[in-house]
């Protein structure tokens, strides 16, 4: 079990300025921000990140979507980090997240839930590392 864990704040929940209210959501539930950044995948970083769903028929909306405008980058620390932050996400489809989840506050649908978060812990460093170097880690 890892004590850090990767999450991205999608497009459309930067779009509607939502940044703020998810981070102390975050804050609230335990979490420390060992890393994060405001930036914009091109089509080519996103295809990359994603290159595990390549053959899967949503891929291409995936890349098209996470490149189509600013996301919010962090590394999140906290003991049992991945499983915690998956309970604090909810499920993917908002309308089957619990309450209180930010899911269920501030995803749109399936495909604008808002928040990316590791599923494991392997994924979790895989995705800290495709963001950030240890130089840029506190």
């Amino acid at each position: 079990m890892s004590n850090l864990t990767f999450t991205m704040i999608k497009p459309d929940a930067v779009e509607k300025n939502y940044i703020g209210g998810i981070l102390k959501m975050i804050n609230d539930a335990g979490f420390r921000i060992h890393a994060m950044k405001f930036t914009q995948l091109s089509k080519e970083a996103a295809g990359k990140f994603y290159e595990v769903h390549k053959e899967r028929p949503f891929y291409g909306e995936l890349v098209d979507y996470m490149s189509s405008g600013p996301i919010v980058a962090a590394v999140l620390i906290k003991e049992n980090a991945v499983a915690d932050f998956r309970t604090l996400i909810g499920a993917t489809d908002p309308t089957k997240a619990a309450e209180g989840t930010i899911r269920k506050i501030y995803a749109q649908s399936i495909a604008a839930n808002a928040v990316h978060g590791s599923d494991s812990d392997e994924n979790a460093g895989i995705e800290a590392s495709f963001f950030f170097s240890s130089l840029e880690r506190f």
